[in-house]
């Protein structure tokens, strides 16, 4: 008894921390084409009232994927500058990705450890609207990614790039960190940015100011590290610094010429004037060739061996010239030496030199004599040993 009272509030506590868990679903439609930006909530995280505010300094991260996958669709991207900041799912669906995809997001309050998880159901289907074949690519240095996806700033962008681009009605298509287009990691200096390329579109064609921005002579003075063509106000400053020597302009107005189709053919080319090739092939005998491949080699090489063979047996000078061209008292010399050497060697050979006495078994040191050996078994003395040694090389020998 006293152990099912323990178990029912730890059941109640797992049933409470499961119903917790289940995932808040929310229906999301993004359009082809068009720029889908969605801020993840920070409140379900922190399990706090709709009335209360959130507390900025709670640091709460957030994990991201396609359900069934473990990471997100190719065309959606997540950032968040840190755990204190609003975490940021952006992207621009294309023509492929049309249908329905689920988005499940966990959110990770890192002070109280809780975990939630949301549902993200996107429903992508075609932009509603006119066509917008003029686009237009900027990179703007004095911002990052972050920066850029609120609403605020975006529209901000938009309404001061109309007065470069007017009369249209402009619409953001996509958004790019600086960074996934092979940027660098700024320093970490105040007032340095990763930089972010803000895509825009429009049904109007450009102005005069943008394409003079974009066109061949503009692209050669910064090549030369010159300021680009700029007939007009550059409105955008100086709350968006924008790089106007990476503008890119697409005019997709004019259809492309579609591609031709290979028509299959007989097989066989058409008859062409500069190419003759033989029609019959004539009979050719390779024995010559074969026997002047093998046969040259083989007879430089006899050549060679043969000039080898005469130079080292047949042009040595020999000894009987050597001797000829040495003086006679240094051949005197050396025969002597050499006369001498040999009758030492012989003398050596035949002598007979006693055995120095400290060699000998039980010699006493300080007497200079031997000392009686026994034999330790029978305690009998032995008989002294006799040197073979009649007569010692050097007579003073002691």
């Amino acid at each position: 008894m006293a152990a099912a009272l323990v178990w029912i509030p730890l059941l109640a506590g797992l049933l409470a921390g499961l119903g917790r868990l289940e995932a808040q679903q929310t229906t999301l439609q993004p359009a082809v084409g068009r720029l889908f930006v969605h801020t993840l909530a920070r409140e379900p995280a922190l399990r706090l009232p709709e009335h209360v505010a959130v507390p900025p300094a709670v640091p709460v991260t957030y994990h991201a994927h396609l359900q069934g996958h473990p990471d997100l669709p190719r065309w959606l991207r997540y950032t968040q500058r840190s755990p204190r900041h609003p975490g940021f799912l952006y992207g621009s669906p294309t023509p492929e990705d049309r249908g329905r995809q689920v988005i499940e997001v966990v959110a990770y309050n890192r002070d109280s450890f809780d975990t939630t998880q949301q549902r993200l159901v996107l429903l992508i289907g075609d932009p509603e609207g006119p066509l917008l074949p003029y686009q237009a690519e900027f990179l703007v240095r004095s911002h990052d990614v972050e920066e850029v996806l609120p609403s605020t700033p975006a529209s901000r962008f938009l309404t001061a790039l109309g007065g470069l681009w007017e009369p249209a009605e402009l619409q953001l298509l996509n958004i790019t960190s600086a960074l996934d287009r092979g940027g660098r990691v700024p320093l970490p200096i105040e007032g340095r940015k990763e930089g972010v390329y803000i895509k825009v579109g429009s049904a109007s064609p450009f102005s005069t100011c943008l394409k003079m921005v974009a066109s061949p002579d503009s692209h050669a003075r910064c090549a030369q590290g010159q300021p680009p063509l700029l007939s007009c106000y550059d409105t955008l400053a100086p709350h968006f610094r924008v790089d106007w020597c990476n503008v890119s302009l697409v005019d997709k107005s004019v259809p492309e010429p579609a591609d031709e189709v290979p028509t299959p053919g007989d097989g066989i080319l058409e008859r062409d004037p500069f190419f003759c090739p033989p029609t019959e092939a004539m009979a050719r005998d390779f024995l010559t060739d074969a026997l002047v491949t093998l046969l040259v080699p083989l007879l430089v090489a006899l050549l060679l061996t043969l000039l080898l063979a005469y130079v080292m047996c047949c042009r040595r000078e020999g000894r009987l010239k050597r001797d000829l061209a040495t003086s006679d008292i240094q051949m005197l010399h050396h025969f002597t030496i050499r006369e001498n050497t040999e009758e030492l060697r012989q003398m050596a050979a035949r002598r007979a030199v006693p055995r120095p006495l400290s060699t000998q078994p039980m010699f006493n040191v300080r007497t200079g004599q031997h000392e009686p050996m026994f034999n330790v078994r029978t305690g009998q003395q032995l008989p002294p040993q006799v040197d073979s040694a009649q007569v010692p090389l050097i007579l003073d020998q002691r």
